[in-house]
């Protein structure tokens, strides 16, 4: 009896831990509804009627917005003027490079701007370049960010190549072909006998003077090279306050660009005429670019640009075209929706 019993008891457990052991070991995922994906889910089904009325909805949405949008634009006033072939003496027309580089030829130049419409304050002043390719990887790489924040690394001029020491190996501060190739044509303006002040104040990014520019980092030897590359700074401002530079560093995506130059903070009469003297200093006759004086108002969606409202009206008008072609289609051409007769292996093989 004991023996009997005890070997009971042993089959007992064995077959207990056998039963145990396969569900255990098995490699089969834990049910559930989330890995076996029949968790609830919506699962719209697209009818014409559906899909007519999400066209029409868009169409009526976009147009609208496409309408304004150009109307805000076509408000903007701007007065755009390139000056750079025509600020070249009539007998150096054929070497406008011999014209720029020679240091004893003034580069003062007067351009006389007639306003096509009233311009209400501020009015924008932007200078553009064509042809100038900011996003170069190489251009783009050849500054030192540290450099330009903290006093304590003023010595840091790595990715600075080739602006970054002087023939002496003393370090430029800032360094880098951004900095080096800072635009630096002036520009002032009058209108009648009366100067029209340029507010060159909060120009760039509050960001960038703040965290981008140190208040305690001064110029140092700065276009002091051989060949100059741009404009000078004053070394006895910091680079926080140097707003040119910082708008000049915050590079363009596009080789045809704006920059920001400053306010007119008065307004502008129909047919005024403005007489624009400006510096003709930068350098863009080696590498055939353009540079053009822009003046601009704004409005509530900045200033002139008519992609944005073309586009919204391009994405309206194909959504109503759309609407309209699936509404004909389903009017002359009905199909009952889930009929199985359409299902390619449902249908007779002489028909095709």
């Amino acid at each position: 009896m004991m023996n009997h019993t005890g070997a009971s008891a042993t089959g007992s457990s064995s077959g207990s831990g056998d039963g145990a052991n396969p569900r255990r070991n098995s490699k089969r995922p834990k049910y559930s509804k989330f890995t076996q994906q029949e968790l609830p889910a919506c699962k719209p089904i697209l009818t014409p009627q559906w899909v007519i009325s999400v066209f029409i909805l868009v169409g009526v949405i976009f147009v609208p917005i496409g309408v304004a949008a150009l109307l805000a634009s076509n408000n903007v006033v701007e007065i755009v003027d390139r000056y750079d072939a025509a600020c070249v003496p009539n007998n150096m027309t054929n070497d406008k490079l011999s014209y720029i580089q020679n240091k004893t030829i003034s580069k003062t130049c007067t351009r006389v701007l007639t306003v096509p419409k009233d311009m209400n304050q501020p009015i924008y002043v932007y200078y553009q370049l064509d042809n100038f390719y900011q996003n170069h990887r190489r251009y783009v790489k050849s500054r030192n960010d540290q450099q330009l924040r903290d006093s304590s690394k003023a010595n840091e001029t790595n990715y600075c190549d080739p602006e970054k020491t002087t023939p002496d190996g003393s370090p430029i501060v800032p360094c880098g072909l951004i900095a080096w190739s800072l635009f630096n044509d002036t520009y002032s303006f009058t209108r009648g006998n009366k100067n029209l002040t340029v507010n060159k104040k909060d120009i760039s990014w509050k960001s960038d003077r703040d965290h981008k520019f140190g208040k305690d980092v001064f110029p140092k030897n700065f276009q002091n090279g051989t060949l100059i590359g741009g404009g000078k700074l004053d070394p006895n401002k910091s680079l926080s306050e140097q707003e040119d530079l910082i708008v000049w560093m915050r590079t363009a995506a596009l080789p045809t660009f704006r920059k920001f130059y400053g306010r007119i903070e008065v307004d502008l009469k129909e047919n005024d005429t403005i007489t624009v003297t400006l510096e003709n200093n930068y350098n863009t006759y080696s590498f055939n670019g353009k540079k053009k004086l822009v003046l601009s108002t704004s409005s509530w969606l900045g200033g002139k640009n008519d992609f944005l409202g073309i586009a919204y009206l391009t994405v309206g008008g194909l959504c109503f075209f759309l609407a309209t072609s699936f509404t004909i289609v389903y009017l002359i051409k009905p199909r009952k929706l889930g009929d199985p007769s359409y299902l390619s292996w449902n249908r007779n093989p002489s028909g095709r």
